[in-house]
């Protein structure tokens, strides 16, 4: 498959963060071993606060190469603070095959994104899209096979089946890894990975090491922890997409220090207390359906990448039939993190039939460009007309409250849209279930979301099955 093309006219009008800046502009020079990668840097995170002046993050160095600029659609002013000889850049190593797990491969890259890192997702197909477990389909910045003469301070590979077994059998990934752990640089594994793609290289070695469930008893026994999360001098492990928050947030404090975790468990709404709230008519399978329920999920450039993936994926796993829809004018779309995404179908096409639920993610970027779809505003419009199911997540909640779709609704959104929508809506928990409207308030809350929407339909005992292949502690409440 041939390299993506540059993407400087898609990327121009979107901001480089999640959130809204004030300032978005990308200070853009060639990085000592990469050629023309983009670069960036903010104030010390110790003096940051993510809601007020969230970090200004970039799309991905390799696939914006010949990228000279990236500005927000509001006031250009110059990046505070730029790359610096004196600031050492943080390079990891991120690499997919096909039948990775997108839930994890998709929140390391874009919370290593959201910390500063320069992450590198590298294909150990011959091309650079590929099809992941669930079916989400990402496209590559690059082939592994131009990472074999990279130094990277971090290599960290998802799990999946069959992906860590297509990992485990990439010559160049191996030589990569073993010389990572040789030279005692981080790496890491989770799910699948540790047992299935480490152990055979023989980097788990006198390490303690943690993994899915499924795969614990391939582990040496008297170094296997049933933990969450392991760190082993230089190796970090961790079970499965329910940990894999905690996994990148642990990545994130060995590589920039532990006032950047912090800062990210705030950024990522880890800290919610309360969990999921609904109102007290809500019965378990209230949506049932004599069907296999649809869904269908927007999405645009600047979409939260984590937000699509996780929730499709989370579905998926609970056989709904998903249909993630572009409303641009191709098929693949570029998250929030500069993850590019290959979307099912057009909105247009499928615009065509009907769904149980639609279900908008957020990402402020693709907020603004889904709620100027006419189509989907005629989506939104049929879809509550007609009695049936809709929800958002994280800022998307603010299209509903345009389009009047809110009135007499409780709801939830991230804190940055709350002065947005009316004051009697807000409910501050993780998710609310309001009859046929379902809101979650950000990234670290769309595994919540996704297992309420499946209690909906299918009661709890399958959103329970579903959470513990997550390795997940679901709450029927």
């Amino acid at each position: 498959m041939p390299r993506p093309q540059p993407v400087n006219s898609i990327m121009a009008s979107l901001p480089p963060s999640n959130f809204p800046v004030t300032t978005a502009v990308a200070a853009l020079r060639p990085s000592r071993n990469l050629s023309a990668s983009i670069i960036h840097r903010w104030k010390p995170l110790t003096t940051c606060n993510f809601y007020s002046n969230p970090p200004k993050t970039l799309f991905s160095p390799s696939h914006m190469r010949k990228a000279t600029a990236v500005a927000s659609t509001s006031e250009i002013a110059p990046l505070e603070t730029l790359f610096s000889d004196s600031l050492p850049l943080k390079k990891v190593l991120i690499p997919i095959g096909f039948g990775s797990e997108e839930m994890e491969a998709v929140i390391m890259v874009n919370v290593l994104r959201q910390a500063g890192a320069d992450v590198v997702l590298a294909s150990v197909e011959p091309e650079l899209e590929v099809k992941l477990s669930g079916g989400t389909t990402l496209v590559a910045d690059i082939s592994i096979s131009e990472c074999s003469d990279q130094i990277f301070d971090l290599v960290a590979l998802p799990g999946g089946m069959p992906g860590s077994v297509r990992l485990r059998d990439c010559k160049t990934l191996e030589a990569i890894t073993r010389k990572q752990a040789e030279e005692k640089r981080l790496y890491g594994a989770i799910c699948a990975a540790p047992a299935v793609t480490l152990l055979p290289w023989g980097l788990l070695k006198r390490k303690k090491t943690t993994c899915h469930p499924a795969f614990f008893d391939k582990l040496p026994s008297f170094r296997a922890i049933k933990t969450n999360l392991q760190v082993s001098e230089e190796l970090t492990t961790s079970r499965g997409p329910g940990t894999c928050f905690q996994f990148s947030v642990s990545l994130v404090e060995q590589l920039f220090g532990e006032s950047a975790s912090m800062e990210m468990d705030k950024f990522l709404l880890m800290d919610t207390a309360d969990e999921v709230s609904r109102k007290e008519e809500f019965n378990e399978v209230e949506w049932a359906v004599d069907h296999t329920p649809r869904v269908l999920i927007p999405v645009a450039n600047g979409s939260e990448d984590i937000e699509v993936v996780t929730v499709v994926d989370i579905l998926r796993r609970a056989k709904l039939d998903v249909t993630v829809a572009s409303v641009e004018k191709t098929l693949s779309v570029f998250g929030s993190q500069g993850i590019k995404i290959v979307a099912d179908k057009l909105l247009k096409n499928a615009a065509e039939s009907i769904y149980d639920l639609i279900i908008l993610p957020g990402g402020v970027s693709g907020v603004e460009r889904l709620h100027k779809s006419r189509i989907l505003k005629r989506l939104l419009k049929e879809q509550v007309s007609s009695g049936r199911k809709y929800g958002a997540i994280c800022s998307s909640p603010s299209i509903l409250q345009k389009q009047g779709l809110l009135q007499n609704k409780k709801a939830t959104a991230h804190p940055s849209v709350v002065s947005m929508l009316d004051s009697n809506t807000i409910v501050g928990s993780q998710v609310v279930v309001d009859g046929r409207l379902i809101t979650c308030r950000g990234l670290s809350s769309a595994p919540e979301f996704a297992l309420a929407i499946i209690a909906k339909f299918f009661g709890h005992g399958r959103a329970k099955s579903v959470a513990t292949g997550l390795v997940f502690e679901y709450r029927a409440s």
